[in-house]
């Protein structure tokens, strides 16, 4: 698998990617999504490209304090091969040379199989509670 920034010409097919993997929810609409995203350190969000198609993806980001993982997706024919883990180590790469000390992700407490998948490459739960609050409604 080759690991490069998204193009917006992959925008069709990462989303259909995220849909395919469970990952868009109402309140949040991929394609707003990712146009934040391309307004802010566009080089963090990254795709993994199999025989000329998009097979999994990534949005990374920092902001100076802690660095985050959003919207890992492995399309279901290509998962536990590998291929998520290459696109978390990527992500920590380029993190790592921003100067990221720490990332954060957040996972559904539902969803056991991703929470274990993290803990294998060592991440672990903070002791802590994630508050949102949104300012825009998609």
């Amino acid at each position: 698998m080759h690991i490069r920034p998204f193009q917006p010409a992959d925008e069709a097919t990462v989303i259909a990617l995220w849909q395919e993997c469970g990952l868009v929810r109402p309140w949040n609409d991929p394609y707003k999504d990712i146009q934040r995203k391309l307004a802010v350190r566009p080089e963090l969000f990254l795709v993994g490209v199999l025989e000329d198609r998009v097979v999994a993806c990534v949005m990374a980001g920092y902001e100076g304090h802690r660095g985050w993982l959003n919207y890992l997706a492995v399309a279901p024919e290509h998962q536990r091969r590998g291929l998520a883990r290459a696109m978390v180590t990527e992500a920590e790469r380029l993190l790592r040379a921003a100067g990221c000390p720490k990332i954060n992700l957040q996972v559904r407490t539902s969803n056991t199989g991703v929470i274990e998948f993290y803990r294998r490459l060592g991440y672990a739960v903070d002791e802590v509670v994630s508050l949102g609050k949104r300012l825009e409604k998609d």
